[in-house]
């Protein structure tokens, strides 16, 4: 089979069920941005009477997986939610953790986005995490800034509200002062004012471990996205997860509150029922 890019010739083993899976897709209709809550790294770790970090250092080799994978398929943008505002709750030492896990895959696989054309991008309330938490961001986004494949957002002391909040105060901040008085302000200009201004919308919003809610998370973006939950806890997520999500999504008729395609009524004729 001949892909759009070579960049998947031999990624999926033949004859593998990724490869099925791989074959099924349609990749002219691809979602544009597929975002993921990433969770039950605790879970991961509890089942194996493992410490939480330890589930943590193991969906550092989901994340690189799927960012590659997403990469190679040729998707424009990937967010995945790492680190909400509410996190900043939990133990001191598990946030260090935390950290110090962003900045070593940081360092770590800077060469990989390279070669994979990805540009490497933070959403979220950066002014809340520390001065060499923020530099290892910076150099990051500096030295992916070029690239104009896949758009990897990471979401950083994240909230769905909050992202709200500072996008209206923004707002504020701009029209402050202005002739005239307050001007109506439409859907279009406040998304210019959120933290993924210029992004498409996720079409696909994934959730990890199988829980049932979208935990403060893109708030504003998701109005329309395709929910796609899988039982499988991110330590143990892969692409061939993403192929089936992607597979799933593209059997959805996505309508953005138009009326689908009219079938014909039901007619009772002679004692049977037809559609």
């Amino acid at each position: 089979m001949s892909y759009p890019s070579g960049k998947l010739e031999g990624y999926f083993s033949q004859g593998s069920p990724e490869a099925d899976l791989l074959a099924q897709v349609d990749f002219a209709r691809l979602p544009r941005h597929v975002a993921i809550i990433m969770d039950g790294n605790g879970r991961w770790a509890r089942t194996r009477n493992m410490p939480r970090v330890a589930g943590h250092r193991a969906g550092i080799a989901a994340v690189r997986d799927v960012v590659e994978t997403s990469a190679r398929l040729g998707l424009q943008v990937l967010t995945l939610y790492a680190f909400s505002v509410e996190n900043w709750k939990r133990p001191e030492s598990e946030v260090s953790t935390l950290m110090a896990l962003l900045r070593e895959y940081l360092r770590k696989e800077l060469r990989t986005l390279q070669e994979n054309n990805i540009a490497f991008n933070v959403i979220g309330r950066q002014e809340e995490l520390s001065a060499p938490v923020r530099g290892e961001l910076r150099r990051g986004m500096d030295a992916t800034r070029g690239n104009d494949g896949l758009l990897f957002n990471i979401a950083l002391s994240y909230g769905g509200r909050a992202e709200i909040v500072d996008a209206c105060n923004r707002l504020l901040a701009d029209r402050s002062g202005s002739a005239g008085g307050p001007t109506p302000i439409d859907e279009a200009a406040f998304a210019s004012y959120l933290y993924t201004a210029g992004q498409p919308d996720p079409d696909l919003l994934i959730r990890t471990s199988g829980e049932m809610r979208i935990s403060n998370f893109l708030l504003w973006q998701i109005a329309y996205a395709e929910i796609w939950v899988t039982e499988t806890l991110w330590p143990d997520f892969r692409r061939g997860e993403l192929l089936r999500a992607i597979v799933d999504y593209q059997k959805r008729d996505r309508r953005y509150g138009r009326v689908g395609e009219e079938r014909p009524p039901v007619r009772l004729s002679q004692g049977k029922v037809s559609a």
